[in-house]
């Protein structure tokens, strides 16, 4: 399956640079039909760029996979929800709560919900998001 190119529509979020952070726009379609792959290869970096691409998406659950170009991130939020981050490749300083965590290839952190988080690209890095939501009813 060909990586996107980062091209596509505004997530609403921007990157510690300002920028706005892009999505493939088939990311729709392709949660819903997503079975497998490699996923260092289901998204494809960008110079001076953050690219998303949402692979799975359920009322209790998002998967999302990142490609942050060297020195682009996120600035510090919050969310909702827990969020477990595994980084795919490269590396990448993760910020919780004010405390700086460097993460490599193949690591993984939690963000529990509503403590504020930066993500900041040491260099570049691809990484993997699942949001866990809360089942409700």
């Amino acid at each position: 399956m060909p990586a996107p190119q980062g091209c596509g529509k505004s997530t609403g979020m921007t990157t510690a640079g300002g920028n706005d952070m892009t999505t493939n726009p088939q990311d729709e379609k392709t949660a819903q039909k997503f079975m497998g792959g490699n996923a260092l290869e289901l998204v494809a970096y960008q110079a001076g760029a953050v690219v998303s691409r949402e692979i799975v998406k359920k009322k209790t659950a998002t998967v999302t996979l990142f490609a942050f170009d060297k020195a682009q991130g996120l600035s510090e939020h919050t969310a909702p929800f827990d969020a477990l981050v595994q980084v795919l490749d490269g590396v990448a300083e993760i910020t919780i709560g004010g405390v700086p965590h460097r993460l490599g290839k193949d690591e993984m952190i939690l963000m529990p919900a509503n403590v504020p988080h930066a993500l900041k690209a040491v260099e570049r890095f691809k990484m993997m998001l699942v949001m866990i939501r809360e089942a409700t009813g």
